[in-house]
């Protein structure tokens, strides 16, 4: 996928470990990869997590996919191969914020399985969590907060995802929402987050924090906490 790099390039290895970065952070670097349809809602859960880690003292940082197409993959399109590029470089760049310690949220499409297994394969066993955004078309497509499904069903935008261009689930996501519990009614962005956040408790991203029951704020030692992941 990754093009060949020059034979006459070396790596130059830092002079502070990544671990010495971790323990001055308190924290393990990871990525949270959050994909999904259009209108799922993977910016606002992104956006909640972001709030509720900076709260908790936790350095995060999101790389949201419409924003990353304003400058890094501003030169490509929505072709097949231009959106592997684009995962690519989104991948290659949260790697680098995880070696830095930084709990990496990423929100993007991203629909393509093959895309999102080659950037879990850039990381550390462990440290790539896909959360998948489990929401029906018919439900993205009623927010179309953007405007963008009415375009496509109008044959404005070609090749849109949900629309005239699959969307692959993975076989195993870390972490499932969904739009509604089981009473059938909606669940909040914060509540979304605070299970993404559990579930990085679940496998050791987190330790000790501040953490939300029924989307409320109490502290409490995390080491024993129930995770909410389904184990791949």
């Amino acid at each position: 996928m990754a093009p060949l790099c020059s034979a006459n390039v070396t790596w130059q290895h830092g002079c502070v470990e990544r671990t010495e970065r971790q323990n001055m952070l308190n924290q393990k670097g990871c990525v949270v990869w959050i994909t999904g349809l259009s209108g799922s809602g993977k910016s606002t859960v992104a956006c909640a997590m972001d709030h509720a880690l900076s709260r908790m003292g936790k350095l995060c940082y999101v790389l949201d996919g419409d924003n990353i197409r304003h400058g890094l993959c501003k030169d490509l399109g929505f072709s097949v191969k231009d959106r592997e590029e684009n995962i690519r470089r989104v991948g290659e760049v949260a790697k680098l914020f995880a070696d830095a310690g930084l709990v990496t949220i990423v929100s993007c499409i991203s629909p393509y399985r093959r895309d999102r297994e080659f950037v879990r394969g850039l990381l550390n066993k462990g440290d790539f969590v896909e959360v998948y955004m489990k929401v029906p078309l018919s439900i993205c497509e009623k927010r179309d907060c953007k405007g963008l499904y009415k375009l496509a069903r109008a044959g404005v935008i070609k090749g849109f995802t949900g629309i005239d261009d699959p969307y692959e689930v993975s076989d195993k996501p870390e972490v499932v929402l969904e739009a509604t519990n089981a009473a059938g009614e909606l669940v909040t962005p914060d509540c979304m987050a605070e299970t993404v956040i559990d579930s990085l408790i679940g496998y050791g991203l987190l330790s000790k924090e501040l953490v939300r029951h029924g989307c409320m704020c109490v502290d409490r030692d995390l080491s024993s906490a129930p995770t909410a992941v389904k184990k791949r």
